[in-house]
């Protein structure tokens, strides 16, 4: 009698199983069970909701959003201003000179169209505005020597003194006098204002796509001497009349002439560079950019003065100027077509597509009456037990009912 061999040890065996199975997974490949169900109104939802999606990727990702392109934001840019125009006031004709500030020509600027000005102002000591908290006063005691208000004009030096026009008294103070509230003259530059004219040239650069271009046109002959701005016939003259801006942005010029106020230029540089460097063209609007609604913060207004001797002495003239400040604001987006972001977002869609699945399998699972006979189909449960053997379609020995693989070929037919 031949003598028995011995057994490999359990382990092994175990690690031999795990080896090829690991090959097995390696190599193998593996698709999921499909499962038909006739169900005509669970039919109705899944192919609604894939057509959504697909929809939703096609029209709006794809077509709207241009994901199918590399894009780049906030192009670099420089602008240059000039301003142009002459007007009147009650005694005087101002040029460009007097009326913008600053007469640099960058991206912000202002045109002065109100003045309030108090001429002659010298160093000395005079009545302070009734404007500041407790400058009035009835006598010297009000007023304390050696006072300084911030909002106020000057040092008080310790005296009431009448005002300057009616019968109130204000404590004196020493500074520059008189002050503004008390001498000053106002001004309206605005009569001819809206028919300054106003050339904004502007250029920009993606540098992703080494693109650069600007909103001049080159043509002979003097073309921006005669031209205006036309968004049609003239998109590429960008020259303003300064009522237009106005205009286009919604305001009155004579209440916005006296107040002062915000004005934004927005140029905007959207630009499909899949399409000829013609396509990309400038787009401007205009809008108010302070509140004007808030009384508090609305309107625009600085101050300046310019000085001067008489007599050897120094003297200035306070000018408080109300004028409608231009911002020009420069932005956009360019894209071209690049094979990542393509196939990033086709990934994406057909990932998404899968979304109508779960939800109708969430349906089946969840609402439907034969959803445990769905259940037993689509998942098979597995029992770790020792080998027995059975039969197709038979359970192990003494397993519960729940545990069996269903067999009745009219499973399906249930759902």
């Amino acid at each position: 009698m031949a003598a028995a061999e011995p057994k490999p040890p359990t382990g092994a065996a175990a690690a031999r199983r795990l080896a090829q199975s690991c090959w097995s997974a390696f190599w193998d490949y593996e698709t999921p069970k499909v499962i038909v169900v006739k169900n005509r109104r669970l039919g109705i939802v899944y192919r609604a909701v894939q057509l959504l999606i697909l929809l939703y990727f096609v029209w709006y990702v794809f077509i709207v959003q241009k994901s199918y392109q590399d894009s780049e934001t906030g192009p670099e840019s420089s602008v240059i201003t000039k301003v142009k125009g002459i007007t009147l006031s009650e005694h005087k004709v101002w040029d460009v000179e007097e009326y913008v500030k600053p007469p640099e020509g960058g991206s912000v600027f202002s045109i002065i169209t109100r003045i309030e000005v108090t001429p002659f102002q010298t160093l000395g000591t005079c009545a302070e505005s009734m404007r500041v908290s407790n400058a009035t006063c009835d006598s010297d005691e009000d007023c304390v020597a050696g006072q300084l208000d911030m909002l106020g004009n000057g040092l008080r030096t310790g005296r009431c003194v009448p005002y300057y026009h009616g019968s109130s008294k204000t404590c004196e103070v020493s500074g520059w006098c008189p002050v503004e509230d008390g001498a000053s003259v106002s001004q309206f530059l605005g009569t001819m204002a809206p028919n300054f004219t106003i050339l904004i040239k502007n250029s920009i650069h993606y540098p992703k796509f080494h693109f650069s271009k600007g909103n001049i046109e080159n043509r002979k002959g003097g073309y921006l001497k005669h031209c205006t701005f036309h968004k049609v016939s003239d998109l590429y003259c960008p020259i303003f009349k300064l009522g237009y801006i106005v205009e286009q942005a919604g305001e009155n010029f004579t209440e916005l002439a006296h107040t002062g106020g915000v004005i934004g230029v927005i140029i905007n540089w959207d630009c499909d560079l899949d399409l000829s460097a013609s396509e990309c063209n400038p787009k401007y609007s205009f809008r108010r950019l302070d509140p004007k609604h808030i009384p508090a913060s609305s309107g625009y207004n600085f101050r300046f003065a310019k000085y001067y001797k008489i007599n050897g002495s120094i003297t200035r003239t306070l000018i408080k100027a109300y004028g409608i400040r231009i911002d020009v604001i420069v932005h956009g987006q360019a894209g071209k077509f690049s094979l990542i972001p393509t196939i990033i977002n086709l990934a994406t869609a057909l990932t998404s597509i899968g979304v109508g699945s779960f939800l109708c399998d969430w349906i089946l699972l969840t609402f439907m009456n034969k959803n445990k006979v769905y259940s037993h189909k689509k998942f098979d449960k597995m029992v770790d037990a020792p080998e027995q053997s059975a039969g197709p379609g038979l359970c192990a020995s003494e397993p519960s009912q729940q545990d069996c693989v269903l067999t009745d070929a009219r499973g399906l037919a249930q759902l």
